[in-house]
């Protein structure tokens, strides 16, 4: 894949925007760190997002949008939260909300979760390319997971050319760390991350203290990615099932069927064996065999390799305790 270079100019971040609402990866400047966009909508593009970074889990995925009214349509949004949202979007932060009934980010992108991790970029490069996708974009840091996140464009070109469609070159970010996020949850407002915009900053907007997840107790709610139990369906899993028990249905990859799954109760994430075609059907694949109330879902084993590993890591959460 050739990685394409783009400028700044108008007609160039149009068509960056164009490129990530058909479907392609871009990476583009942010005040923060250069993020790697994906169309947010499209769980196909969002697991290209993480075939590229080698993301070792399917953790939620910030969503960012060109506008406070078009972030204010993804979440629901609390007096904290709006709070918050007024004074410092545009800007470096990102909030964590309880998303929409019809929230536009794929599950794939919120990690199965219903809150919703949203970001107003200031930016004006990052603003225009938004605005021109037309969509809530994901982009995490464009790098490869584990490395040092990019502040200049040719840090993301020394991880990721050749891997992604297009990069957007621009000028160094501004801020060089990434956004501080904030969950507004159940009444709570909790600092998931520092970043440009301090705690003691946003507890002055909000009146009160803000606890840090080390004050928190672990079941608490804290955001996306933060319990040992992330998204799970009502039915149990049995992970690495190498046969499907009466009344249980089937999560299937490839071309290989269990013995004992039935058509009607058996979901294939990919019969070609795709992993990215797996991820990006992963969620609402556990979603349909769960809306048949079987008695269980029987998983088969899957490669521990690239995305499978991300795949399987997933399947592990939905499979743990309740």
């Amino acid at each position: 894949m050739m990685t394409t270079r783009l400028a700044t100019d108008t007609c160039s971040l149009a068509e960056a925007g164009r490129l990530l609402a058909e479907g392609a990866l871009v990476a583009f400047p942010t005040e923060t760190v250069y993020g790697l966009g994906a169309d947010a909508t499209d769980p196909k593009a969002v697991a290209r997002i993480y075939s590229a970074k080698g993301r070792p889990s399917f953790n939620p995925l910030i969503a960012h949008v060109g506008t406070v009214e078009a972030a204010l349509r993804l979440g629901v949004f609390n007096d904290d939260a709006r709070k918050l949202a007024a004074t410092f979007w545009p800007g470096p932060m990102t909030l964590v909300v309880p998303a929409a009934r019809d929230c536009a980010v794929c599950d794939l992108a919120r990690a199965g979760l219903d809150t919703v991790a949203i970001r107003v970029p200031v930016d004006p490069v990052a603003r225009a390319i938004l605005q021109s996708a037309g969509r809530p974009i994901a982009a995490p840091s464009a790098n490869v997971s584990g490395h040092v996140s990019p502040s200049e464009a040719q840090h993301v070109l020394a991880d990721l050319d050749g891997k992604i469609d297009a990069i957007v070159m621009g000028s160094a970010s501004r801020v060089g760390v990434e956004s501080s996020i904030f969950a507004c949850l159940k009444g709570d407002t909790i600092q998931l991350r520092p970043g440009a915009v301090t705690r003691a900053e946003a507890e002055q907007v909000i009146g009160r203290a803000i606890a840090i997840p080390d004050e928190v107790s672990e079941t608490s709610p804290l955001s996306p990615g933060r319990l040992a139990s992330h998204y799970a369906p009502r039915a149990p899993l049995r992970l690495n099932a190498l046969e499907v028990r009466p009344g249980e249905a089937c999560l299937a990859f490839g071309q290989e069927i269990p013995p004992g799954a039935t058509a009607a109760l058996t979901r294939n994430l990919s019969p070609s064996g795709s992993l990215e075609e797996a991820a990006a059907n992963l969620y609402a694949s556990l979603r349909h065999l769960d809306s048949l109330s079987p008695t269980g879902i029987a998983v088969v084993k899957f490669s521990e390799e690239g995305l499978g590993e991300a795949i399987f890591d997933r399947l592990l959460r939905a499979a743990s305790p309740r």
